[in-house]
């Protein structure tokens, strides 16, 4: 008898014990959405669905589990046009929002990033944007490399598993495949250390959907190294740890949850790796997805902790609930089954908000369970970078520099044949040296100023300015002694001479 979509989607979502190795599949490449997929035919923009009647709701599904109809609620227009207008202003302004308004940033993702400029958003939340552009022409490079065979037939087989209800990705070798292949591929050139892992592929298809190839593979690069890093290495080791570190949080959340989940030996890892690994991407419904996502973009990796923590505290946070769980089975289908009211965006956005985790809970925990680590399996295998949680800190870490994006000008000298100096340039050089040393006096005099603010008890703000104008100072004097070492060498450049000074004390980049 022939399965129902939903039957073959339920069935396609199934976790592996270990969704990473070069043959195992999230579902059975024989069963599954094999058959049905390609009764679909070619690309839908061309040739339409099979079944004409069904409709495409505004995020591109045409079925499944994420399909939303016409269910939701929509923005009003005049307060999507708000928003966008604020967003731009940001996007357009990002280095001073970071720096100075990032609490503002925050607010706003929570509320959620308009439509349109999400993608964009992204590329600038995770650091992708500042990637791409101090790599460029690498994607390129990668993208025409013929990459490592071992890992190209299990990329392929994973391609057609990864949402078969978008439209994007529902013909068999259609634009979205292609793409999806050409960033994994890259992927496993970019870091043969790591390869390719399941897990990468919905992650690459969720950002497929909102920017070009090139783009994406920037911001599932960042989203690797910086927000997720060790989990997609072989061995799964960071998911393992993030595990322990997720129970003994629970801890403090639902204690009914903790030990019912003890008391039947139902490791985290059994539940929580599609979780974590794929961000929920293929577990909540998708308008929740791209909240979450916004969140996680701005905030880091305890948003996807959150999430976790309050489907097990709704889940299995009570006696009552916990009746029909007598068992290690029964709960492992409560949790592939989790009611649909607590993963509807209005209540889990609100529940992810308010629930008091912070990142440094994170970290404080991650040092116990790294130690309890050691004692029980030795060191980490594969010993990823550190976690960066959330945009800010990807921003101090990796500073958009602005200089490093144009091009510097430099000086071009071309100095005459040297000859005795005559009559003429020794006047000038007297006068040069009696400005100099006019000069020097005044400089005097300012330094004694600094000197007595330092002394005294100075404000941060008269501290700044002190050090600023120290720092000018020596610029000053560096230029004075290239004019005077230009002078003895008898160099007629008195246009140069002028740039030169003027440049100094603008704290330019030539010297």
């Amino acid at each position: 008898m022939k399965k129902s979509r939903e039957d073959e989607m339920s069935t396609a979502s199934e976790t592996a014990v270990n969704p990473r190795g070069t043959t195992e599949s999230l579902a059975d490449p024989d069963t599954g959405l094999r058959g049905d997929v390609s009764s679909l035919g070619s690309d839908s923009e061309i040739n339409g669905f099979a079944n004409e009647d069904q409709k495409i709701d505004k995020y591109g599904f045409v079925g499944g589990a994420q399909y939303t109809g016409e269910l939701q609620p929509e923005i009003p227009p005049e307060v999507l046009r708000q928003r966008e207008s604020k967003w731009l202003d940001m996007l357009n302004n990002w280095d001073k929002w970071m720096a100075k308004k990032h609490k503002k940033v925050k607010l706003r993702c929570q509320k959620g990033i308009p439509p349109s400029l999400r993608g964009r958003a992204w590329q600038y939340l995770s650091g992708s944007k500042v990637k791409m552009e101090q790599n460029h022409g690498k994607f390129v490079e990668m993208d025409q490399s013929p990459g490592d065979p071992k890992w190209l037939d299990v990329i392929e087989r994973d391609l057609h598993r990864q949402f078969p209800f978008h439209e994007m990705f529902i013909a068999r070798g259609g634009h979205g495949q292609q793409d999806l292949y050409r960033i994994l591929k890259a992927y496993t050139i970019y870091r043969p250390e790591e390869g390719y892992c399941q897990a990468q592929a919905p992650i690459a298809a969720v950002l497929l959907m909102h920017m070009p190839a090139e783009q994406a593979f920037w911001c599932l690069v960042q989203i690797c190294e910086k927000y997720l890093p060790g989990y997609y290495s072989a061995g799964l080791e960071a998911v393992q740890l993030d595990g322990e570190i997720f129970f003994a949080l629970l801890r403090r959340i639902s204690t009914a949850a903790h030990k019912h989940l003890n008391k039947y030996k139902i490791d985290p890892i059994l539940y929580m790796t599609e979780w974590f690994m794929c961000a929920f991407s293929r577990t909540l419904p998708w308008v929740s997805v791209l909240r979450i996502w916004d969140m996680f973009f701005c905030e880091g990796v305890k948003v996807i902790f959150r999430v976790g923590l309050i489907l097990l505290k709704y889940t299995l946070g009570s006696s009552e609930k916990l009746k029909k769980c007598q068992g290690q089975y029964e709960t492992m289908e409560k949790l592939r089954s989790i009611d649909p009211r607590y993963m509807q965006e209005g209540f889990l956005v609100r529940e992810v908000i308010e629930l008091p985790i912070t990142e440094r809970e994170i970290e404080k925990e991650h040092l116990i369970q790294l130690k309890k680590w050691k004692e029980m399996h030795g060191d980490l295998k594969y010993k990823p970078p550190p976690r960066l949680h959330g945009a800010k800190a990807i921003n101090e870490a990796e500073p958009h520099s602005h200089k490093a994006l144009v091009q510097m000008p430099s000086i071009v000298i071309q100095s005459p044949a040297l000859s005795p100096p005559s009559s003429d340039s020794s006047r000038s050089s007297k006068k040069d040296k009696k400005s100099t040393k006019e000069e020097k006096k005044k400089l005097d005099k300012k330094t004694g100023k600094v000197e007595s603010i330092a002394n005294g008890s100075a404000p941060d703000e008269t501290k700044r300015i002190m050090k600023d104008e120290q720092h000018n100072l020596q610029s000053v004097d560096i230029t004075e002694e290239i004019k005077q070492s230009m002078l003895k060498k008898g160099t007629q450049l008195q246009q140069s001479e002028q740039s030169l000074s003027s440049e100094g004390t603008e704290q330019d980049t030539y010297l």
